[in-house]
């Protein structure tokens, strides 16, 4: 599939030159207003066409059949690894894929389900009672609205935008661990909350890369960026990076790059979702 393109994807050279490190020679960077991106509007562009360029239709990482199993899914992620979720969901979704068939099975049931996962016990009961409430407010159907989405039992703000946006391709920006230290860290959308971080990130990211730009920025965070030591040598933004702290200067590429192979998941407690 080919990347979006628009009319500033293509950066001067002086615009993607690396940022100056501390020397005899360097200038101080003026800082940007507080809570304000580091970045151009060129730059942020350049940053996510080299995403949609690495992984043009990239994929959340919880397994779902449809939308209320992915709403499913998302509650239970809740301090806990998709890969942990996974593997209890495959035998739970075979049982149970509607709120129907959810609220038949029951809460004890699907307790034993789910007893590999942390808070099993209290996320059993949201499970039941958002199935009920889905069945007696919406006809069994799973709401396109954040409103109606954050008063179902489990469902907060950032798990209504990951619904949101996988199951109804609405520009949301769900912001978890990963992307709240990467708004940070990279100076992107500096935040001290994820509502925050969320809401600078809208402000900044183009229209045409919105849809996707939840999962690269997770992906990014959870592979690459990550939170103890960054892989800066496997960035593909490494040369317009403008985090403070980088392990290495060898800039990233300037050019299109094959997508990246399968990683094994960073085993981290940080609730990441899609």
């Amino acid at each position: 599939m080919a990347s979006p393109k628009s009319k500033d994807s293509s950066l001067s050279k002086k615009e993607l030159l690396p940022a100056p490190r501390d020397g005899s020679n360097a200038k101080p960077r003026p800082r940007p207003a507080r809570g304000a991106s580091r970045y151009s509007p060129a730059e942020v562009n350049e940053i996510f066409r080299r995403f949609s360029v690495q992984r043009p239709e990239p994929k959340g990482e919880l397994e779902h059949v449809n939308a209320f199993t992915l709403l499913v899914a998302v509650v239970l992620s809740a301090q806990a690894t998709d890969a942990g979720v996974n593997k209890a969901t495959r035998a739970l979704f075979k049982a149970a894929d509607t709120p129907h068939r959810m609220l038949a099975l029951g809460e004890a049931r699907v307790g034993e389900y789910i007893r590999t996962i942390g808070l099993w016990r209290n996320k059993a009961k949201n499970v039941i009672a958002l199935s009920q409430a889905l069945i007696r407010d919406h006809g069994g159907e799973v709401p396109d609205s954040r409103d109606e989405l954050v008063k179902l039992p489990g469902v907060g703000r950032k798990t209504a935008n990951v619904v949101l946006n996988m199951a109804f391709g609405q520009h949301t920006m769900a912001v978890d661990t990963h992307i709240l230290r990467i708004g940070n860290r990279l100076g992107l959308a500096p935040g001290k909350t994820p509502e925050q971080v969320e809401q600078g990130l809208l402000k900044i990211i183009p229209d045409e890369y919105m849809r996707h730009a939840h999962h690269w920025l997770i992906l990014h965070g959870r592979y690459v960026c990550k939170a103890r030591k960054p892989d800066c040598p496997a960035c593909v933004i490494a040369d317009i990076c403008k985090a403070e702290v980088k392990t290495t200067d060898v800039p990233a590429p300037l050019v299109p790059i094959a997508p990246l192979d399968p990683v094994e998941e960073v085993q981290d407690r940080s609730g990441t979702t899609a």
